[in-house]
């Protein structure tokens, strides 16, 4: 697939996420729609750009997919559906989990990489933890996949110096603190407009990594 197509795919998603920003205090189910357009855009730009041509590419467009519906099920506000979204994410950071582990990141890397990053996640876990109540078990859980989804990438990043799945997925991680404030602690305006272009460039370069795929 020629550069300037994917460089067309990425300026869509773009356009998409900025309508959806300028669209946050309007009607939710349009700001719901744009999203939606957003998220889809990244289904293709993962296609695009040979996605389904690798044993890597695959694992990482199953997570696309996963975030896809997740994306899907965080638009209602009820507790049911968003636990349904968060279970959606899981199975996106087992997904990519996989995809990175098919790129031999080797043993050492990965838990060395896994002790640095449990210093935030106590941290985060300690921030969130008061405001779970009936949510905690699920929400830990999802903590601890994404935690281990990034040490992977980090040791991805450390043993074959791809930065693009590491600078992906710490997008990710960090886009998650926003929702996460914006669900359980304090909801605004800010968690989104900070939050949802972090996650979108997260996604973007998980589906580009795909061209680097070493299977």
């Amino acid at each position: 697939m020629t550069l300037s197509i994917l460089i067309s795919i990425i300026g869509l998603i773009v356009a998409a996420v900025i309508c959806l920003l300028l669209s946050l205090s309007r009607d939710h189910y349009l700001v719901g729609a744009f999203k939606m357009v957003a998220s889809t855009g990244y289904l293709v730009l993962c296609i695009a750009a040979g996605g389904l041509h690798s044993a890597y590419g695959l694992a990482v467009f199953i997570g696309l997919i996963f975030s896809w519906w997740g994306d899907l099920f965080l638009i209602s506000k009820t507790r049911s559906i968003f636990l349904l979204g968060l279970l959606s994410f899981l199975a996106t950071h087992a997904a990519y989990t996989t995809a990175f582990i098919m790129q031999h990141p080797g043993k050492s890397a990965p838990v060395a990489a896994l002790s640095i990053m449990l210093v935030p996640g106590i941290f985060v876990g300690r921030w969130l933890y008061p405001y779970l109540k009936e949510m905690r078990v699920p929400v830990l859980l999802y903590m601890t996949a994404i935690t281990v989804m990034v040490a992977f990438a980090a040791g991805v990043f450390l043993t074959r110096g791809y930065v693009i799945t590491l600078a992906g997925a710490g997008l990710f991680y960090v886009s998650d603190l926003f929702v996460a404030r914006y669900h359980f602690i304090a909801p605004g305006k800010i968690n989104q407009v900070i939050g949802l272009p972090l996650y979108y460039a997260g996604q973007i370069l998980l589906s580009l990594s795909v061209i680097y795929a070493y299977t």
